[in-house]
């Protein structure tokens, strides 16, 4: 007898122009048992509620992803608070509202690290939520991130939707931001060190002592636990996206200087803000739905520094995807 075909279902996910969107709808399109569209396939605008509405009651998703909104390294946060918040939460509202249909089956909601307490116990788990001070240089956008979980679990206890907030690791990959007055540290670093070695300069300034610790996991692997999520029979109602290797920024340096071949001094600038001491996340409710991920950090990195270069040498500037 002939094999059945897989279901299909719709996927709709928001965030087509962000690093984690746009690692979403390339591995989601890569399953057979999905049909996947975002606001641009849609052509609505994530802020526009009447117009988001009609795409979800026209096309009916069976899942929806949010993936939405700004991000940004220290310096971006510290510089342009009010807009991080802002934007974030202009697209958090629209979609959560929309998605509270019958036809959908579950939301997963892209939440952040930086919604854990400054001095929060490592490794850290959802328990810990709420249980102490922001780091004061993302304050506002981690306060609409949380804004964002609350929201989730509100749904759930008003109306019974199957809303998911999910927080990743610190994230990295083939659609990042390389501009380094906005990028996060690993972008930042790719692209300061790939300037400073063709300039031929002796040395680089980094914000901050070094010594503060992040988890980091490819933008390609956050993107297949939250698909691995998305489909778990059962799943926490906040989980963490994690599992990826523990780095401090000192060594995070040292390893992209060897990826990009960068001989120059790393001074390391102590005056500048380090942010959170150490963010490692609880890998356990993850690995207990039966995913862990399987790129190695190293390759990761020299995957987007490649990737990095082909787009330095194809287009000007390198701060637009």
């Amino acid at each position: 007898m002939p094999e059945c075909a897989p279901t299909v279902d719709r996927v709709f996910i928001a965030g087509s122009d962000t690093l984690l969107g746009e690692a979403l709808i390339r591995r989601a399109k890569h399953d057979p048992r999905n049909e996947v569209l975002d606001e641009h396939g849609a052509g609505v605008r994530l802020d526009d509620a009447p117009q988001l509405q009609q795409v979800f009651d026209d096309w009916q998703p069976q899942y929806v992803i949010h993936a939405a909104g700004p991000s940004g390294g220290i310096g971006y946060n510290q510089r342009c608070p009010a807009v991080l918040a802002r934007d974030n939460l202009a697209v958090l509202l629209p979609i959560l509202a929309a998605a509270n249909r019958p036809h959908v089956r579950r939301l997963i909601y892209l939440a952040s690290s930086c919604c854990y307490p400054r001095d929060c116990r490592q490794p850290m788990s959802v328990a810990d939520l709420w249980t102490g001070k922001l780091e004061p240089t993302n304050q506002a956008y981690a306060a609409v991130k949380l804004a964002g979980i609350a929201l989730c679990q509100a749904y759930r206890q008003q109306y019974g939707r199957d809303y998911v907030a999910a927080i990743p690791a610190n994230a990295f990959g083939l659609a990042d931001h390389f501009d380094p007055q906005q990028g996060h540290v690993v972008p930042a670093l790719l692209t300061r060190m790939h300037t400073a070695k063709l300039a031929g300069a002796e040395s680089l300034d980094i914000w901050g002592t070094g010594q503060a610790r992040r988890e980091f996991l490819h933008a390609d692997e956050v993107a297949d636990a939250a698909l691995w999520v998305m489909r778990a029979p059962q799943c926490p109602e906040i989980i963490n996206l994690s599992g990826g290797i523990e780095l401090s920024i000192r060594e995070l340096a040292q390893e992209i200087a060897e990826i990009v071949g960068y001989r120059g001094e790393l001074i390391f600038d102590a005056s500048r803000p380090d942010g959170m001491p150490r963010k490692a996340l609880d890998a356990e409710p993850l690995r207990a739905l039966g995913w862990q991920p399987h790129r190695s950090l190293r390759a990761s990195l020299e995957q987007t520094y490649n990737h990095f270069v082909e787009r330095w040498q194809a287009e000007e500037p390198v701060n637009v995807r």
